[in-house]
């Protein structure tokens, strides 16, 4: 069974946006030196200045790597930096990688039904975990209760109810910004997707959704902050990703219109996460899944977590003036 999201009035007359399949937005791509501290080319000075090398990300010789999310105090004062990830072309259960926040240490392994696992968002005042479903514009809610139970026993954990279906789709989600706020939209390989926003009850019930918010093509993570959007986006092995710093307010619903810059990254980014004062960035290219063919490589084979302080990818996006 799909539960239908209630929508508050007049949201669903929203004018939907009318992303332009051709646009393209230049993203700072200079390279001076072959020096990284990552394989294979460079992406970009802009990047390779900002971002550097953090925690292991495990399970990669048997799954991939897709969402990323936090969960702060999950026991005591200790957090947590979770990875939901897939094995492709199975029905093996998708899991969810606990990792201490501060060490990198893996805390354990909760099993979840088969999914993507695109996105998650940890919602800790509700008490609510949610991930991407197996369709398009679906979600799956856990209670973290149970979560906490399942990463301490190495368990599977079943969801809560039935799938959600969203506006816009599942393929990525944040809960970062206000701590009842779920953010979801979609993947579109081609042209812009769009993006939308729930707030979450104590029930894990979502409604009053806002929006819609066009998002880069090929957008595959998220953070949302005060004052920020920040994109992931990628799409197949031997493309670069780009990372899209995004000013919130005025003209932000249109990218065309919006106050941000754009930096060229490592192939396969997917996930990001805000822990402390810095975000944090998985790659799928670590996988073995996509290491396996010597003859299809990634450009950039990542096993490990990136990281950059926020203040850096803050000060990338215009406070004024047009798009740059």
């Amino acid at each position: 069974m799909i539960t239908p999201v209630m929508v508050a009035a007049g949201a669903a007359g929203a004018p939907e946006p009318q992303p332009d399949p051709s646009a393209a937005i230049r993203c700072i791509d200079e390279v001076t030196s072959d020096d990284s501290f990552y394989g294979g080319p460079r992406a970009s000075d802009v990047y390779d200045n900002r971002f550097r090398g953090s925690h292991a990300v495990p399970h990669l010789s048997t799954h991939v790597p897709q969402g990323t999310a936090t969960w702060s105090n999950w026991k005591g004062e200790d957090d947590l930096i979770l990875i939901a990830s897939y094995v492709p072309d199975s029905k093996d259960n998708s899991i969810i990688s606990a990792l201490d926040a501060r060490s990198g240490e893996l805390v354990g392994t909760a099993e979840i039904d088969n999914a993507h696992v695109g996105g998650i968002a940890v919602f800790e005042e509700q008490g609510w975990m949610f991930v991407a479903g197996a369709e398009a514009k679906t979600l799956r809610k856990y209670p973290l209760d149970r979560l906490r139970q399942a990463i301490e026993n190495s368990s599977h954990i079943a969801q809560e109810g039935g799938d959600i279906e969203v506006a816009g789709g599942s393929s990525f989600l944040t809960s970062h910004g206000p701590s009842d706020t779920l953010w979801t939209g979609s993947f579109e390989s081609d042209r812009r997707g769009v993006m939308y926003s729930y707030r979450v009850g104590e029930n894990g019930d979502l409604s009053g959704r806002e929006g819609p918010w066009q998002v880069p093509t090929k957008t595959q993570g998220l953070v949302v902050t005060d004052d920020l959007f920040i994109y992931s986006t990628s799409f197949t092995r031997p493309n670069r990703s780009n990372i899209y710093v995004v000013r919130r307010g005025e003209g932000s619903t249109d990218l065309d219109k919006a106050r941000l810059r754009c930096v060229r990254a490592p192939s396969m980014s997917e996930g990001l996460t805000v822990f402390g004062d810095d975000v944090y960035l998985a790659f799928e290219s670590g996988a073995a899944y996509y290491r396996s063919d010597p003859d299809n490589q990634p450009r950039n084979i990542i096993e490990h977590l990136h990281r950059v302080p926020l203040a850096e990818l803050d000060e990338l996006a215009p406070r004024s003036g047009p798009t740059g």
